[in-house]
């Protein structure tokens, strides 16, 4: 599931956890980084998450949306969607994979989805393995 954005606008359909009440940012891929982003508020600047690409990165990342997910974001195809996981920098670099942020890449519009009843982990360590 990837695709390429028409607009690096993105609008949340409720605000990302911890986000509160945020709902517009702006997402900017990285010089000499395809596929990292850095996804930050608009109404607060200095609110920013790092993000990348799963279809880049994480190629067997192969995260189940729900019927309910996918009309929430008005996708109508697969490759509608832009999946984004977020960065969580420190010691050793992971990423969520539990809850991931979808984006109709037509529309722009996403949300931070929690995948109940799946067993992806919320800290996989970037490049360690299989993802």
């Amino acid at each position: 599931m990837s695709s390429t954005l028409t607009s690096p606008t993105l609008r949340f359909v409720s605000p990302p956890p911890g986000l509160a009440p945020l709902t517009d940012f702006v997402l900017d891929e990285i010089d000499g980084a395809a596929g990292l982003y850095s996804l930050q508020a608009f109404a607060q600047p200095t609110t920013r998450l790092f993000v990348l690409d799963a279809a880049i990165f994480l190629p067997s990342y192969t995260p189940v949306i729900s019927n309910e997910q996918s009309a929430a974001l008005s996708l109508t195809t697969p490759d509608d969607a832009l999946v984004l996981v977020v960065v969580n920098p420190d010691e050793r670099t992971t990423v969520n994979l539990m809850a991931p942020i979808v984006v109709n890449a037509r529309t722009g519009t996403c949300a931070q989805l929690i995948l109940d009843d799946q067993d992806w982990p919320l800290h996989a360590e970037l490049g360690a393995g299989k993802n």
